[in-house]
């Protein structure tokens, strides 16, 4: 059986102003591994968050395939697309969008309760991967109550909670100072014995260093090494 956990076929994506077609993305492929981490380096407007929402199954391609753990999102219902979002797939945003009614152990767990486990089973693996990021004792803080380099933990621990085939990080320390990016970075790279792949999409020469590849997107092509 393939490992490939990822994998994107000739996908293209035209948007309309109503004036003109604009094309981002022209046939563009990836495949990523189980536990491949790939940077998507590029100048901004380049199509790299357009990139991870089709990747993501946030939005549609004009044309081509998306497959995740094999299954082809396009071919999903929607109720089909979104379990398996949940189930296979993380995400990691510049802004960590936490909830500022819930916990940390309590943001985490969610997705975990949404995919069907019980409370106690998704606050399980919500407080060991807290203690993986160095959060045992913000269990029960509120964002409020978090830095910005541990709010950012937890919204990587909450793209973790249900063990997924591929994270999708969009800029993940674009909103933190260099200290606290380092921290993050730190935390990050902690993780890479999983078997979970990570697609990050940055500006950060640091964290690109620090992926097993680079690819470079640019004029809707993604230059692979």
């Amino acid at each position: 059986m393939s490992d490939l956990v990822l994998q994107a076929e000739q996908l293209t994506k035209h948007y309309s102003d109503g004036l003109r077609d604009i094309e981002v993305l022209t046939d563009l492929d990836l495949a990523m591994s189980a536990g491949e981490w790939v940077a998507v380096v590029g100048a901004s407007g380049s199509g790299k968050s357009t990139l991870l929402n089709l990747l993501g199954g946030l939005d549609s391609p004009t044309s081509g395939v998306v497959r995740v753990d094999g299954r082809i999102l396009s071919e999903m219902t929607d109720r089909e697309r979104s379990y398996w979002r949940n189930q296979r797939l993380g995400f990691v945003f510049q802004m960590h969008h936490l909830l500022p009614e819930f916990s940390a152990i309590e943001s985490v767990a969610m997705p975990a309760r949404i995919g069907g486990s019980s409370k106690r089973e998704a606050q399980l693996r919500a407080g060991d991967l807290l203690a993986q990021l160095g959060l045992s004792d913000r269990l029960s803080h509120r964002p409020a109550a978090l830095s910005g380099g541990e709010r950012q933990r937890v919204a990587i621990a909450r793209a973790l909670v249900n063990e997924p085939a591929c994270v999708l990080m969009d800029e993940p320390t674009g909103n933190l100072d260099p200290d606290t990016a380092a921290q993050v970075l730190s935390a990050m790279t902690a993780l890479k014995a999983s078997a979970t792949a990570f697609i990050v999409v940055t500006h950060d020469p640091i964290i690109a260093n620090q992926m097993d590849r680079q690819c470079v997107l640019k004029a809707g092509q993604l230059e692979q090494p």
